[in-house]
């Protein structure tokens, strides 16, 4: 049959697609850091402590010398002299009352920090460009 010359033949087509990827922008973004100073004010607490010292006379003999006694915020100190008489006598010339007194303060101190803060801006896209039909048939 092949070689009969009456035959006819009909040619079978077959079409075939590709594909082919390609990038395009579709669009952009711009970001922008922009840096702000904030002023704060910060509380604290700020604490000193006075000292009142009293000289309390005293004047009195005594047989020994007195300890140092700390009683609550007062610390009394005791001062003693030898004097000459026929004898040796002690005497407690006097006492000094150092008294603490502790005073705490609010103040306020100013301060200043830095934040960023990002602006985003969204661009168009640069016009796609034209397609041709050659091109697709190279595709």
């Amino acid at each position: 049959m092949p070689d009969d010359p009456n035959t006819e033949y009909l040619p079978i087509v077959e079409e075939t697609a590709s594909l082919a990827i390609r990038k395009v922008v579709t669009g952009r973004v711009r970001v922008a850091n922009q840096t702000e100073e904030v002023d704060h004010i910060l509380p604290t607490e700020l604490s000193s402590v006075e000292v009142d010292v009293v000289r309390v006379p005293i004047d009195r003999k005594i047989e020994a010398v007195p300890d140092v006694v700390t009683e609550g915020e007062l610390t009394i100190i005791p001062v003693v002299e030898e004097r000459l008489v026929v004898t040796r006598e002690l005497y407690l010339r006097e006492e000094i009352h150092v008294r603490r007194v502790k005073q705490t303060e609010t103040v306020e101190i100013p301060a200043t920090t830095r934040r960023q803060t990002a602006q985003i801006e969204r661009l168009a896209a640069d016009p796609a460009p034209s397609i041709n039909k050659d091109d697709l048939n190279d595709l």
